[in-house]
């Protein structure tokens, strides 16, 4: 969505449409919109600030804060490498490098051919099983650094 097309700011404006009975939309909307694009650039937080009235500072501050949203276009596949106490303590932080080293990406980023986005999350509550990594909900447990270029061939070759 890097120009918002007619199209697509007929849609947010529906959606936010949706919600002008309820006290608090912003939620709402903003997941509506993540699940109906992917993503919420500026340009869309923009639009939502004039159908709704609420600042752009304020929908900035939700989208950035909330982990399930995102500003950037993400991968078919989405790897999330848990990085919370029990996964670090077993070795999360080398699997984590080890992805991204073979997606060549670092941290919040997404391949060049849109397949995958690395994130690192905090804890996911898999503990009994550190440490684990989720890939669009699918959750990997007890991986190693020598799993990690399987795991990625696997979802090449889907």
């Amino acid at each position: 969505m890097p120009r918002l097309s007619e199209n697509a700011a007929a849609k947010i404006s529906e959606i936010c449409d949706r919600y002008t009975d309820e006290t608090t939309p912003l939620m709402m909307i903003l997941s509506d919109i993540q699940n109906e694009y992917g993503y919420i650039p500026l340009e869309v937080q923009e639009l939502v600030s004039e159908k709704t009235g609420i600042s752009v500072a304020e929908i900035y501050g939700v989208v950035t804060f909330y982990s399930f949203f995102s500003l950037q276009p993400k991968g078919k596949y989405v790897i999330g490498c848990c990085l919370g106490t029990a996964c670090y303590v077993k070795g999360a932080g080398q699997v984590f490098d080890k992805f991204s080293e073979v997606l060549g990406i670092s941290g919040g980023q997404t391949t060049d051919d849109g397949l995958f986005t690395l994130d690192a999350l905090r804890c996911i509550g898999a503990c009994g099983i550190a440490p684990a990594v989720s890939i669009n909900g699918k959750i990997y447990s007890k991986v190693s650094v020598s799993d990690v270029p399987g795991i990625v061939e696997s979802y090449r070759n889907a």
